[in-house]
């Protein structure tokens, strides 16, 4: 075992009105290894103080810090706020609005809308074949 985890071991199993002596009726030790056993005594941590923790940090509650990083769902506040509004801008605004957002190649152009055909009808009714029959052919 190391010392650090033996003295830790021990100021764990002290009672707790022991601790350390104050600073002026700890005996001295005068020799050549005084000054690092007094930082090493000055170093060693108290056992109520946990260094690594910030200073007046408060620790929350897990569930508190799940509530609050939660997804929520602004759905249904979104379509209420979607709805609500009356005003419709106007088409050629929006086309151009389109427009000046989209990109120069080919895959941003919207796809070509190709103009709606007629539907094919004849020109001639069924009284100017049947005249044309009888001029054409000669028959009654």
């Amino acid at each position: 075992m190391s010392a650090s985890l033996l003295r830790r071991g021990l100021e764990l199993l002290e009672a707790p009105g022991r601790g350390k002596a104050p600073p002026g009726l700890q005996g001295g030790r005068d020799g050549p290894r005084a000054a690092g056993a007094a930082r090493r005594r000055k170093r060693a941590p108290e056992p109520g103080r946990n260094k690594a923790t910030v200073k007046g940090r408060v620790v929350k509650s897990a569930i508190e810090e799940y509530h609050k990083k939660k997804a929520v769902n602004h759905l249904r506040a979104n379509l209420q706020y979607m709805l609500k509004g009356q005003f419709v801008a106007n088409k050629a605004i929006t086309e151009q609005v389109l427009a000046q957002n989209r990109g120069r190649k080919s895959k941003d152009q919207p796809p070509k809308k190709a103009a709606k055909k007629k539907p094919e009808g004849t020109v001639f009714t069924e009284e100017d074949f049947r005249k044309f029959e009888r001029e054409y052919f000669g028959r009654p």
